[in-house]
Parts: structure tokens; C-alpha cells; sequence
């Protein structure tokens, strides 16, 4: 068979195009084509169809986890601070709003219950990956290949199952100019808006103003203590006993602080321990986090920064998105200190019936992966998913697994 040249097929697009879109490829709308196929778009059909078939319903999942890469990544302190405005536009307009990496990989996602089913349904999701080798032309696989601002509108979407959709995407880059990722909110052909790409474009502007404020600030102190233990201070990672992380841990965890005998009970219980092995506790600890806890009652003068702490916090504002992205397991889980484990059963009662509430199956999916045992999430997670989604098949596999155990 003979290969067809660049100009013969470009010709088979535009008639493709015409097929797609009634009135021989006019688009009306916010930021669609004119007729024919725009080059943008032709060139990245060209490009799509090496791996992508047309006819797929939905997109890949991710190989790796998608927790620890939102924790980690640069973008998810900005996208939390403008949560409220991001959720506000999604909401009034009736889009789904997305935040990718530089790969394509969708990290964090908010919609209304309507739209972010149908966004489940092609796995607009977190996980999903949305580059231009797995799913073809879109608008995210524009702007990361162009790293420029991208609308693609209804057919101009290689893969037949996105034509309803019509997706307005701008990249968003680090102070040096590094591409991050990019945020893209998506919505119904039928809702598109002019003023769409202006709203990406605002809050564009706004996650890279807080990523460039960010630069000249002290890194300060995180404490890690969900499913592992550790504290990093301004960027190295501080050497501590598994003694002191539980001390700091519930000086985390409780704003009010400890006196001596409290504290002592909830580090040593009953156990025969004296007041001095404590303080010689506490003394080493306000060394190494610069001296940042007060001696008559045990507390930080500023407040630590703590994933645990910003788990609770999210599940007391409902924000269940953000607790299950912190949640990478229980809180310091092989430690059998008194308080510690109190707070342990607190907060997995407290992020399990989230999750079991949820009517998002994200939330079971994230949430099943550190709890391989629980029945019920994943028996909710499979309620939760559409019957063609190919997640179905983790929740099943997962299901089966602790019915066994």
C-alpha cells in the first residue's frame, strides 16, 4: 500500500472533519474552528493517530500513584490556597476544573456531581493521563506540547467520545520558566463561553504568582506523619528517634498543648518511666526545630506545618478531594504509644466515613489503596463506578482480595 503524503492527508482529515461536524465543519462557539480543520489540530491528528484509536472510550490510568505525586508536587500548595475560587467557577458555570503535571497526568479535579460524573466517565480524572501519546488531541495535550494557552471544541477532539466536550487549557510555569503542568476547565459544548479562556488565563496567573512568592520564602517545617514518619526543615530532613517523632506528632495534632504529666501519660502510659527521660526528650527537640516549643506547656510558638494536621482540617470543611490526597495511610502506624494510637482511631473513623459518604468514586478508589482489608470501600467504590470504567477492575481485584483475607 502506498503511504499517503502530508497534503493527502490533510485532505482525508478535512473530509473527516466535514462528517464530523454538521454544515461542512462550521464551529460556533467559544474559541471554535472556522471551517475546515485548523492546522493545530490537523498536525495533532496526524500525530494521534500513531497510538491513539479514535474509537477508545476513556482515558489510561496512571501506573504510579497519584498521592504521593499531588503531596510532592510544586502545584498543590497554589491550587489549595485557590481552592474557593476554583471551586466558585466551576460550580456557577457548570465545568469540571483539572490540574495536570508536565507529563499530561491529571492530579487534582473538581466539578459538581453532574459534571464530574460525566467526567468519570472518559476518566477526567485524577490518574488519568491526557497527553498526546494516550489520548490523542485535546486541549491539555496542546498546551503541554506548545506551551501556550489551547481551546479545543467538540469534534476537534480526536477520540470520538470527548465531541460533546469543549476544553479551554492554559499552561502553568515555575519563576525559571519550567512547565509544571497545566489547568484546564472543561464543560459541554453547549455551555461553551467566550470569557472561558480568560477565566484559565486569570487563574493561570494567580497559581504562578503564588508559586513565584513562594520562591524567596523559607522552606520552614513539615512533619510527615501518615503512614511513615519524618520532619524537614527548610528543605534537609531532620534525624529523629521514632520517640520524638510521636511527641511532635501530638504537639501537632493538639493546638492547646501539654502540660508535663499529660504529656507523659500519652507518650509512656502506665509504663515506669521517670519526669527526666521527658524533658531530655523535649530539650533535644526544641534544638533541633530551633527552639520553637515552650516550656511550661509543651506547644509550638508557630503553628507546624503537619499532613495529618491539613487531613483533619480538609475533613472539617468537607473538602474530601484534599483528605484523601493527604491520607497515605494510618498516623504513624507502627507506633503503639497511648496517644498516638487514640489519634490513629480518630482520624481513620473520621476519613473512612468521609470516603463511605462520598458520592465520588475517586474517593473509594484513593482511600482503598491504603486500606486493602476494608470490604465496604471497596464494595463502594464498585457502586460508585460506571459499568464500562476500566477501574472497575482495581475495586473488583481489590474486593476479592480482603473477602479472602
Amino acid at each position: 500500500m502506498v503511504q499517503l503524503t502530508l497534503s493527502a492527508q490533510r485532505a482525508a482529515l478535512e473530509r473527516e472533519w466535514a462528517l464530523r461536524v454538521p454544515g461542512g465543519g462550521e464551529v460556533s462557539g467559544g474559541g471554535g474552528a472556522g471551517p475546515g480543520v485548523r492546522d493545530e489540530v490537523a498536525q495533532s491528528w496526524l500525530r494521534s493517530l500513531r497510538t491513539v484509536d479514535p474509537g477508545r472510550d476513556h482515558a489510561p490510568v496512571s501506573e504510579t500513584d497519584i498521592g504521593p505525586r499531588w503531596a510532592e508536587s510544586p502545584l498543590r500548595g497554589p491550587v489549595t490556597e485557590l481552592k474557593e475560587q476554583l471551586h466558585s467557577v466551576a460550580d456557577d458555570a457548570g465545568y469540571v476544573a483539572a490540574v495536570t503535571d508536565a507529563s499530561g497526568t491529571i492530579l487534582w479535579t473538581y466539578g459538581g456531581p453532574v459534571m464530574q460524573r460525566r467526567a468519570e466517565q472518559v476518566n477526567f480524572a485524577p490518574g488519568g493521563r491526557w497527553d498526546e501519546a494516550h489520548m490523542g488531541t485535546n486541549a491539555l495535550s496542546l498546551a503541554l506540547r506548545t506551551d501556550q494557552p489551547h481551546t479545543v471544541f467538540s469534534a476537534e477532539h480526536l477520540v470520538a467520545a470527548l465531541h460533546g466536550w469543549v476544553c479551554y487549557c492554559a499552561p502553568i510555569r515555575a519563576a525559571d520558566g519550567t512547565l509544571l503542568g497545566v489547568l484546564d476547565l472543561s464543560t459541554t459544548w453547549k455551555r461553551s463561553h467566550p470569557l472561558a479562556m480568560a477565566t484559565v488565563r486569570t487563574m493561570t496567573s494567580a497559581i504562578e504568582a503564588k508559586l513565584h512568592a513562594a520562591m524567596p520564602a523559607p522552606a520552614g517545617m513539615r512533619l510527615t506523619c501518615l503512614g511513615t514518619g519524618r520532619l524537614m526543615r527548610d528543605g534537609q530532613q531532620i534525624r529523629l528517634r521514632p520517640r520524638q517523632l510521636e511527641i511532635l506528632t501530638l504537639l501537632a495534632l493538639d493546638d492547646d498543648g501539654y502540660n508535663h504529666e499529660r504529656l507523659h501519660y500519652a507518650v509512656y502510659g502506665d509504663r515506669a518511666v521517670g519526669a527526666s527521660t521527658l524533658k531530655s526528650e523535649m530539650s533535644y527537640l526544641r534544638r533541633a526545630t530551633g527552639g520553637e516549643i515552650t516550656s511550661r506547656i509543651y506547644r509550638f510558638t508557630t503553628a507546624l506545618s503537619c499532613d495529618a494536621v491539613d487531613m483533619l482540617h480538609a475533613l472539617e470543611k468537607g473538602d474530601v478531594d484534599t483528605a484523601v490526597r493527604l491520607y497515605h495511610g494510618p498516623l504513624l502506624p507502627d507506633s503503639d504509644t497511648p496517644g498516638i494510637s487514640e489519634w490513629r482511631d480518630y482520624l481513620e473513623v473520621a476519613m473512612r466515613n468521609a470516603v463511605l459518604n462520598s458520592p465520588n468514586a475517586n474517593h473509594a478508589l484513593a482511600y482503598g489503596e491504603t486500606a486493602p482489608d476494608d470490604i465496604a470501600v471497596h464494595e463502594h467504590a464498585l457502586a460508585l463506578l460506571p459499568a464500562r470504567d476500566a477501574r472497575r477492575a482495581v475495586a473488583a481485584a481489590r474486593l476479592h482480595s480482603a473477602l479472602r483475607a
